[in-house]
């Protein structure tokens, strides 16, 4: 037993579970968490930003970066709605990232006093935006409910989870016995049935494919090892970009995908929510369908597939490697590279014909952006023809907002990836409408010495509205206008090296320069309206109703 606070025994379990950075901001609800902070040292470091928002993308652009745990801490009320937005995000892209709000006084919650950033019920707010969440009603209740947030967190389908904790238990001194850090909870195993059914339909495949998300990034070896042996087309979208190299012939984007769709027998679908062939493209009975997912609910949310295994992605892919060897271990498939480096080189061609513009710009970031780097995509005209432009050739490198759509997350959440791995360089692409959504965390960048680039491509507009209200809408022009500072300028209030470039070219040469220099950069990028992306990432029905 040790006498501490309960912000101490906070902080203490946090730093056995790991937590070696805290993205927080400061204020009287949190102050003995804060305390507890400064006393702890260098065991856990402590990011502020200049808005709570940034707060939250930046600890969901450290875990996305790193796979590890994102935390961050706020003041209740305000400073947690702040964050919400982010919340979101991490949910929609399956990001552990961990939430820390303080509370009013524990004697008066519920009560509508109208305390200080008081709200009705921020638990129930807290409850439907993260897998679990809770409250720490007194000092030795930290060790087990830290403990079982970081279960959550590691249980099945990754998502953000919440303490709130209120101020008076956070400052209460308490004889405190805390508990070990558990083991993380066991993965489930792949049925040996369902995997033996599986490698049937694989080996009996004549147009076989392979779609991946996000939940598939640790599994890299094991998923590229089956593509080869099935000679399976891998497609991706935005979560599994990267997990096979968009140098090799067998990673082909979601354009390419839906031109194979019409034909395929047997998709095996890993760690993803397989919306958009499910939704959009179409099924019929002529398609067979695996999926593998650690959650049980997603596996048949859309349609219920030929076959469901719930496990890791690894574990998964490795037992039918294991399956198929054991019953065919001799057989080799013809190699498809000529016909997939050609339908690759297609789906490029076609992508620079109607978006040009776009595709220029992404292969001057792509030219100098080393294979390692890491490229946040922001709602913006490049970010969006990214999504099938942007060549990836590593996991956890190309980040996103997922179905949430978060316009301005992009510049926050390249500094949280920037200081989960601080020798890898990291850009983000922004809007000048996105961009002005954390604009000010510029000046954390600065502070705390965050080398990340920001890319803003500025049309003085809400652009991909603008063109809507312009070509749906009869040109009924609204609130569409921007006013934008000179954003070179502005960076260089802060000491950060701030550029303008007008064209590919030039922004080819000063983001080769700014990964070479020390410190923050900022180019700016005038561009006009641009073509509109939508009909070529939009892809209309192939099979079935």
């Amino acid at each position: 037993m040790t006498r501490m606070t309960g912000g101490r025994a906070l902080v203490e379990m946090l730093c056995r579970h790991g937590v070696d950075t805290l993205f927080a901001l400061p204020g009287v609800q949190n102050d003995a968490l804060f305390v507890a902070l400064y006393d702890a040292g260098e065991r856990i470091r402590v990011i502020h930003p200049r808005h709570e928002q940034a707060a939250a993308y930046m600890a969901f652009g450290y875990t996305r970066a790193s796979g590890k745990v994102g935390a961050y801490a706020v003041v209740p009320g305000p400073g947690l709605l702040n964050t919400t937005a982010a919340l979101s995000t991490a949910y929609a892209t399956n990001s552990p990232v961990l939430c820390i709000s303080g509370q009013i006084p524990s004697n008066l919650i519920g009560r509508g006093f109208g305390l200080l950033h008081e709200i009705p019920d921020q638990l129930a707010i807290l409850k439907g935006l993260t897998k679990w969440a809770s409250r720490i009603n007194h000092p030795s209740e930290t060790g087990k409910l830290v403990n079982e947030a970081f279960s959550q967190l590691g249980d099945g389908r990754p998502r953000p989870v919440a303490l709130e904790m209120p101020l008076d238990i956070m400052a209460l001194e308490s004889e405190i016995d805390l508990p070990a850090v558990g083991a993380p909870p066991p993965t489930p195993v792949p049925d040996p049935e369902l995997i033996e059914e599986a490698a049937k339909l694989l080996r009996s495949a004549k147009q076989p494919m392979i779609y991946v998300g996000s939940g598939a990034a640790a599994a890299s070896e094991e998923l590229l090892g089956l593509a080869e042996r099935l000679q399976a087309p891998v497609v991706t979208y935005t979560g599994g970009k990267g997990i096979v190299s968009d140098r090799h012939y067998l990673a082909q984007n979601l354009l390419a995908g839906h031109d194979l769709w019409g034909t395929t027998d047997v998709v095996l679908a890993v760690g993803t929510r397989f919306n958009q062939p499910q939704t959009r493209w179409g099924l019929d009975a002529a398609i067979k369908v695996i999926r593998v997912d650690l959650d049980p609910v997603e596996i048949t949310r859309i349609a219920r597939p030929t076959i469901g295994i719930v496990a890791d992605a690894r574990d998964a892919l490795a037992a039918l490697a294991r399956e198929l060897d054991r019953a065919l271990p001799a057989t080799e498939r013809a190699s498809r590279q000529a016909e997939l480096e050609a339908l690759k080189a297609k789906t490029t061609a076609r992508l620079e014909d109607t978006l040009g513009p776009q595709c220029e710009y992404l292969a001057a970031i792509r030219t100098e952006l080393p294979d390692e780097g890491i490229y946040v995509e922001d709602l913006t005209q490049v970010g969006y023809v990214g999504r099938l432009a942007f060549p990836v050739y590593r996991p956890r490198t190309y980040l996103h907002s997922g179905y949430q759509g978060t316009l301005g997350f992009s510049y926050a959440t390249a500094l949280g990836a920037k200081v989960a791995c601080p020798d890898v360089p990291v850009v983000s692409i922004s809007g000048d409408g996105g961009f002005m959504y954390n604009v000010q965390e510029l000046a954390t960048a600065a502070l705390h010495g965050i080398d990340a680039v920001a890319i803003v491509f500025a049309d003085g507009a809400y652009g991909n509205v603008r063109r809507m209200q312009k070509n749906d809408y009869g040109n009924k022009l609204i609130a569409v206008d921007l006013l934008n500072p000179n954003f070179p300028k502005m960076a260089d209030s802060y000491g950060i090296a701030g550029v303008r470039a007008q064209s590919p070219e030039a922004l080819r040469r000063e983001l080769k320069a700014a990964l070479k220099r020390r410190g923050p950069s900022l180019i700016e990028v005038p561009v006009g309206e641009m073509p509109d992306p939508w009909s070529t990432l939009i892809m209309p029905r192939v099979r079935g109703r």
